[in-house]
């Protein structure tokens, strides 16, 4: 019998990548980079085998969209930012047998949902990013799920989350899974975009994030998931937060109540607001 033996928010900023590299930034994201580290650490502590990732860069207009290709490989150059990460060279193994349970699951549950075997299509750097970090060795196989979901209800994304925990619980995996997004996600102007990676856009976008990790930590979802839908429109949730409701429909939704622990301090970035945080599983 399978089981999520971890589940976290994480952060996916780019100048992670850009971190590493020789030049005025290197070093800025340690502390975030160390937290995918720490997680990772966990995960391999309980027995996890394979990595399940929430991803808001992977973009989609109708249904849920599950990628369980059998293997990746590539070199990656990221189209909305190039001069972030470029020529990422990356290579993992997948579960399809997991992605397919998951994809029936959710189906059962009315949940217009597809299980992709296509070796053409590519993971994008909500996966990239955090895989880079805590799966260099290859540890973990990686089903990606698609969570910048356009025109999607967020109640459908809590009920595509039941439908996660029902797969992995049939499934013979051990599973960490990943809710790969920002907090508010209203990206500094363009004019200034470039002195400013390390500030907040607004101020109000900042103290509303900080309220929400609040309730995090108390374990108070039952005041957050009311606010959840007006919080990710007014915050400009990234991918309006649909990682965030799957993360919690797995875990219970409004009946979830466990405190959450910060693994890496809430940090703005380039107008987003940024976390590591684990959610323990029930």
């Amino acid at each position: 019998m399978g089981e999520i033996v971890l589940a976290a928010k994480i952060t996916h900023v780019p100048s992670m990548y850009l971190s590493e590299l020789p030049g005025p930034h290197q070093g800025c994201r340690e502390d975030a980079i160390e937290g995918h580290r720490e997680l990772s650490r966990r995960a391999r502590a309980r027995g996890a085998d394979t990595a399940l990732v929430f991803d808001v860069h992977w973009l989609v207009n109708s249904g849920y969209h599950i990628n369980s290709g059998e293997h990746f490989k590539g070199v990656y150059t990221s189209h909305e930012l190039p001069h972030f990460i470029k020529d990422m060279a990356y290579e993992y193994d997948g579960n399809p047998a997991l992605g397919d349970l998951i994809a029936e699951c959710a189906n059962a549950r009315g949940i217009n949902t597809r299980s992709h075997h296509v070796d053409s299509l590519t993971l994008e750097y909500g996966t990239l990013v955090p895989m880079r970090y805590m799966n260099q060795d290859r540890h973990f196989r990686v089903v990606s799920v698609a969570a910048w979901c356009a025109w999607h209800d967020l109640n459908d994304s809590r009920i595509f989350g039941e439908a996660v925990r029902e797969a992995v619980e049939q499934s013979d995996s051990k599973v960490m899974v990943l809710a790969s997004g920002s907090l508010s996600h209203r990206f500094n102007d363009n004019s200034n975009a470039g002195d400013k990676i390390f500030q907040i856009s607004d101020e109000f976008y900042q103290q509303t994030d900080l309220r929400v990790v609040d309730l995090w930590k108390r374990g108070d979802f039952k005041t957050f998931t009311e606010m959840f839908r007006e919080y990710a429109y007014r915050c400009h949730g990234e991918g309006w937060m649909h990682d965030t409701a799957m993360l919690l429909g797995m875990l219970g939704w409004d009946a979830y109540d466990r405190p959450v622990e910060i693994i890496s301090d809430y940090f703005p970035s380039s107008g987003t607001g940024q976390i590591n945080a684990e959610f323990p599983v029930n």
